[in-house]
């Protein structure tokens, strides 16, 4: 069902380049350590079967900051490191930014048939590779982690019926402050389903199946969250800790003229 062999030129999404790539990270990771104080994986989360090479990945997700397309990319590399990376974007944005489209974004007008049509067969299209993975927010707005009141567009619950040899996986982003200047990105990963494991499910089944394993996964990592304990998650990405460099600087001296160790946190959250 998902081998359409006939798909055009058009209909195809190039790989990025490696060397590209490469640069990018080079930028991202410290980019993100400037901004963070930690980008951390429950590991609760971890998917519970393991994903073969010759299995494409669909990841959907919340989507509740401007930083999302970001953490994903950083979130592919760290978790999907040998798979390609790819991910629907809005058509008007990605001719805004073009730059977008060297990192693995394609453009899609779902707003019309046609551009939900050319949305499927693109995204069927980098399925029928095998070391490729989607990232897909289909919530199609920014909405708070905690509201989950909005309907998932029908574009992924076609493509999961459309395709039927590729793993789906929900994960649940939060950003929270907890002790320190800076916020901490959660991460949680749900229970990944296989496409070709349910032929019976009808396109509404599997927009009720996907929905909930979503906000399933967002109340196990907000369950986490509230409870302000670092000690469930596994610290991806160590960031910045303490008040600013003119803050530490004073609590810097003042450790020097009292004899006392500098510590630059002011909690034990991923130390």
């Amino acid at each position: 069902m998902a081998n359409e062999n006939n798909s055009s030129d058009d209909d195809r999404v190039k790989k990025s380049a490696a060397w590209f790539l490469n640069g990018f990270h080079g930028f991202l990771r410290p980019y993100l350590r400037r901004h963070f104080h930690a980008v951390a994986l429950l590991r609760s989360g971890r998917p519970e079967i393991q994903f073969s090479s010759d299995t494409p990945l669909i990841i959907y997700a919340n989507h509740p900051s401007w930083w999302d397309p970001l953490i994903a990319h950083f979130l592919h590399r760290s978790l999907f490191p040998t798979r390609h990376f790819f991910a629907p974007i809005d058509a008007d944005a990605l001719r805004q930014y073009s730059v977008f489209e060297k990192l693995g974004f394609y453009g899609v007008e779902l707003s019309s048939t046609s551009g939900a049509a050319s949305f499927l067969k693109k995204s069927v299209s980098i399925l029928n590779e095998p070391d490729s993975a989607i990232w897909i927010t289909p919530e199609g707005r920014f909405a708070d982690a905690r509201d989950h009141r909005a309907e998932l567009m029908p574009g992924l619950s076609h493509l999961c019926k459309r395709c039927d040899h590729a793993v789906v996986l929900p994960l649940a982003l939060e950003y929270v402050f907890w002790d320190e200047r800076l916020p901490v990105c959660l991460v949680s990963l749900g229970t990944p389903m296989r496409t070709g494991d349910h032929p019976e499910w009808s396109k509404p089944d599997w927009a009720r199946h996907l929905a909930q394993g979503l906000r399933k996964t967002q109340l196990e990592l907000a369950e986490a969250t509230i409870s302000r304990s670092s000690e469930p998650f596994e610290n991806l990405l160590r960031g910045t800790r303490g008040g600013g460099f003119v803050y530490d600087s004073c609590r810097r001296l003042k450790a020097l003229v009292t004899g006392r160790t500098f510590q630059a946190g002011h909690g034990d959250q991923f130390r």
